[in-house]
């Protein structure tokens, strides 16, 4: 499976932006999409992640109410959308995919894209 991420770039403090994630390879094989974020010189953080047929989603406290994650099997895209951007979401944001049921630790995914930067201005 290959990932990768479009759609980061430099936002104002307030605006929204959208992320996709393309899939490409053996996609059949996808049962969780997550988001996570790598500030920098910080560790990578979970933002959230759609699971499974019935795409149960889990969001990190930081983000919830804010953030949506969502997929299009069809297109083997996913999406994660942000509103009300703070400074604090300045990073990089990877899509990673998981072969089973997985949550907020970055070791349970198998695949991950090579990230796209998000810079929020204040």
């Amino acid at each position: 499976v290959q990932l990768v991420e479009s759609g980061g770039g430099l936002v104002q403090a307030g605006g929204s932006l959208r992320l996709s994630c393309a899939a490409s390879g053996r996609t059949d094989v996808i049962v969780t999409m997550g988001w996570f974020r790598q500030p920098l010189g910080k560790e990578r953080e979970f933002v959230g992640r759609l699971a499974g047929t019935i795409n149960f989603t889990a969001y990190a406290d930081a983000v919830k109410g804010r953030c949506t994650i969502s997929r299009d099997k069809a297109k083997n895209m996913a999406y994660l959308q942000i509103d009300s951007l703070k400074p604090e979401d300045t990073g990089v944001y990877f899509c990673a995919a998981a072969g089973k049921i997985a949550a907020a630790r970055a070791n349970d995914y198998d695949y991950w894209g090579q990230g796209t930067q998000v810079t929020v201005s204040s």
